[in-house]
């Protein structure tokens, strides 16, 4: 098997910025001074430094982060997007006590909590935090509020030049409830899981910004590409450098591995995402790997079918692949030269479990033993069945390569 270039996270520590509302969840941890700061239960304000593992390829390296570097695997490591949310009990009996998706997701304590729930449950081999995509842009002048039935809203679109003077540089202090669940997240779960961290793409966060929300046309936008393209690059530059730092924020904050969302790309034709959404992944990923060369960077798209070689040239590190792509076909397209995600369909976890075993065992068959984390093809469904989720775990476990055969197809499914 080959090794890519990629190996572990530039980081050799980060400082261990403690500062959840309980710390019942992490007994270990009490033993610290505390006090209290706007109601908040914090440390003492003494430095505490929590050391990681040097970046470097070893093997005590979660099994998610070697797959990502295309390094030689026993399994296929396996996470699921959405892993954490409303199918699970303990999330929606979690969410009755704390109604705000805003407060569950921009509080440390809750954050951490929800992050841990599925690990807790079925043992992923990728821990995400539980975040969304807009949280950063109230960070960079962007105010927004998350309503029951609209969703996402914000008051105060981005359409004319003179809106553009409400952006500034993104204030990574205002964002300091993500770095220090991350630097937790990375303490609970050490190498046993990688930590995930993720983003919105340029496009994707442009799209909210523009049309105001969530949108299912996408014209106000897409017009301004040929009305104000001057404007939408603009906006399109400021979010790029926005974004890169804040990815490499939370690598610093422990993050193994970063996903990038690009939503709503699959909502361009190619040649107009080759204009408007793929130079600002480019210069995301060049500043990213500048900084940290060797922290894997995923590449997602929902209706990516018609989009796979051109994600690959944007320099990111594994493919996510939905699952209207036939698996067989997405590794053909993208060769062997990079890693791939996915992408069982999420309906399978409806699915008697027999069928949902052999549709895992057909995915990653047809993946390869080389650079693929077996993952949904979207987000888990409301309403998917617990015991489906254990049971893709327990599957994923159960599957072991051939190491000494190096084709493709090298998979042991008995």
């Amino acid at each position: 098997m080959g090794f890519s270039t990629l190996s572990s996270i530039n980081c050799n520590y980060c400082t261990v910025g403690l500062g959840w509302k309980s710390l019942s969840l992490f007994p270990h941890l009490n033993s610290f001074p505390k006090i209290i700061s706007n109601g908040v239960l914090l440390p003492h304000k003494k430095s505490y430094k929590l050391i990681f593992p040097r970046a470097s390829a070893s093997s005590s390296d979660p099994l998610l982060v070697k797959a990502a570097r295309g390094e030689p695997v026993n399994r296929p490591p396996a996470w699921m997007m959405r892993q954490a949310g409303r199918y699970m009990a303990v999330y929606r009996k979690l969410a009755e006590k704390h109604p705000s998706f805003r407060q569950r997701s921009e509080t440390i304590d809750l954050i951490v909590q929800i992050s841990l729930q599925p690990w807790e449950a079925f043992h992923p081999d990728g821990v995400i935090i539980f975040s969304d995509i807009l949280t950063p842009l109230p960070a960079f002048g962007v105010p927004f509020d998350i309503e029951e039935i609209r969703g996402p809203v914000i008051q105060s679109p981005i359409r004319t030049q003179e809106d553009l003077k409400a952006l500034h540089p993104i204030d990574l202090e205002k964002l300091q409830f993500v770095g220090d669940s991350l630097r937790i997240l990375r303490n609970e779960v050490g190498n046993q899981a990688a930590v995930l961290g993720f983003v919105g793409a340029p496009w994707t966060i442009a799209t909210y910004i523009v049309e105001g929300g969530t949108t299912r046309t996408y014209t106000t936008i897409k017009s301004m590409c040929h009305k104000e393209p001057h404007l939408l690059r603009a906006l399109l530059s400021h979010l790029a450098k926005a974004i890169a730092e804040y990815i490499i924020f939370q690598v610093e904050s422990g993050a193994h591995c970063i996903q990038i969302f690009d939503s709503w790309g699959g909502q361009l034709p190619p040649v107009m995402w080759d204009q408007w959404s793929k130079p600002y992944i480019e210069e995301i990923v060049r500043v990213v790997k500048e900084k940290c060369p060797q922290t894997p960077l995923v590449l997602y798209i929902n209706g990516n079918g018609g989009f796979l070689e051109r994600m690959k040239t944007t320099g990111v590190d594994v493919i996510g692949l939905d699952w209207t792509v036939d698996m067989a076909d997405g590794r053909k397209r993208l060769g062997t030269d990079i890693s791939i995600q996915g992408n069982v369909d999420p309906a399978y976890l409806f699915s008697p479990l027999p069928a949902l075993t052999n549709e895992i065992k057909r995915v990653v068959k047809c993946a390869g033993t080389k650079g693929h984390i077996l993952n949904l093809g979207h987000g888990v469904l409301v309403g998917t069945p617990e015991e489906a989720v254990a049971h893709f775990f327990d599957v994923a476990r159960s599957l072991k390569f051939d190491t000494q055969v190096e084709k493709n197809d090298a998979v042991g499914v008995a």
